[in-house]
């Protein structure tokens, strides 16, 4: 067999590994997500966590320059050499889809959290409803608490750095209840492509091949504490969106400081509210009268915000990453973002928020 062939066939043989490699979700637990992953990440974060940048930012600047280098290289030869030039493009693919599983993405096959954490996902509206008033209830109180003031929005007071190292305490706390959630090794860091980012229309993501976290350093700061927790739950190994916006609440509202928990809470209120927005108008605008004015500022300032960068090119990077999600284990897509309410509504029955 000729060597340009191999590659392109190992990426046929990936494929085909990762539709058999759903069915054995606690192998992946075992063997890879709790161990395999667990050393690399650590690795990784050890070396590139204190270096102030985002190595992985510069990694994909370079190969997107790469990239359109080599096509600009090669344009005059496309037509007489197509055939190689696809088998030289899928053979570059057949490796970043090997690291990018090898380093990371393997986590997609791994057992579902609601399994490990035994909570239920189904609720009835009854459940939402009553969930949504304690959510409400809750994010009054924190938000008067801060501000003294029911009509005033919460201004967040600390550095985009300090929001970084602060939310270690939450994760140190949630890891109390839940070792599994331990996090270890700082490295999260502001993504030298936020503007970019912003225009795709997301806070963040976890780089697969450095396993560091960027979060975009345009958001509202209010929101930032939420973001980068989802963004660091991606690193101990969660790849679940839902489950990684679970994950970021309860690290937000564990820790002690009531910045944190307002980020938290207010971020589960605003995806219930959507949710009986969605269901139930009458109920929504019901609803939306007992929560505080000032939250409903903190809305504004984030919709605000979107609206400002609102094109095209958001509703096009969302029907990409909706396919991408649907292609790897994940059947809701861009939807799984709001399923971690079924885990929020399950996991608080029975506890104080």
């Amino acid at each position: 067999m000729k060597r340009k062939y191999i590659l392109p066939i190992f990426l046929l043989v990936q494929i085909i590994f990762l539709k058999i490699l759903q069915f054995f979700p606690d192998y992946v637990e075992g063997f890879y997500s709790n161990n395999l992953y667990f050393r690399i990440s650590h690795f990784l974060r050890s070396v590139l966590g204190k270096i102030p940048f985002s190595v992985g930012d510069c990694f994909y600047a370079i190969l997107i320059l790469s990239i359109i280098s080599w096509f600009w290289r090669i344009r005059k030869t496309w037509r007489l050499e197509w055939k190689d030039h696809i088998l030289k493009i899928l053979g570059k693919i057949s490796i970043y889809y090997f690291l990018f599983h090898v380093l990371w993405a393997f986590n997609y096959y791994r057992e579902p959290l609601f399994e490990k954490m035994e909570i239920k996902r189904e609720y009835t509206d009854a459940d939402l409803l009553a969930f949504t008033k304690r959510l409400i209830s809750k994010t009054n109180e924190i938000q008067f608490q801060i501000t003294k003031n029911d009509s005033a929005k919460v201004v967040f007071p600390y550095s985009q750095k300090e929001v970084f190292e602060m939310n270690i305490n939450g994760y140190n706390n949630l890891a109390k209840e839940h070792p599994y959630f331990k996090y270890e090794i700082l490295s999260v860091k502001k993504s030298l492509f936020s503007v970019p980012l912003t225009y795709m229309g997301f806070g963040g993501y976890l780089n697969p091949f450095t396993n560091e976290a960027q979060v975009n350093d345009l958001l509202p700061m209010y929101n930032f504490p939420i973001t980068s927790s989802h963004e660091m739950a991606h690193q101990i190994g969660f790849a679940s969106e839902n489950e990684c916006n679970f994950i970021g609440v309860l690290a937000t509202v564990k820790n002690k400081n009531p910045y944190y928990q307002y980020s938290g809470y207010s971020f589960a209120l605003r995806y219930c509210l959507g949710i009986w927005q969605f269901k139930n108008e009458k109920i929504f605008n019901e609803l939306k009268k007992t929560v505080h004015a000032g939250i409903l500022k903190n809305y504004q300032e984030s919709q605000d915000f979107w609206k400002k960068y609102d094109t095209f090119i958001d509703k096009g990077f969302h029907f990409l990453y909706d396919n991408f999600l649907k292609t790897n284990n994940q059947k809701d897509g861009m939807e799984s973002y709001s399923k971690f309410i079924d885990l929020m509504i399950n996991y608080y029955k029975g506890k104080e928020l």
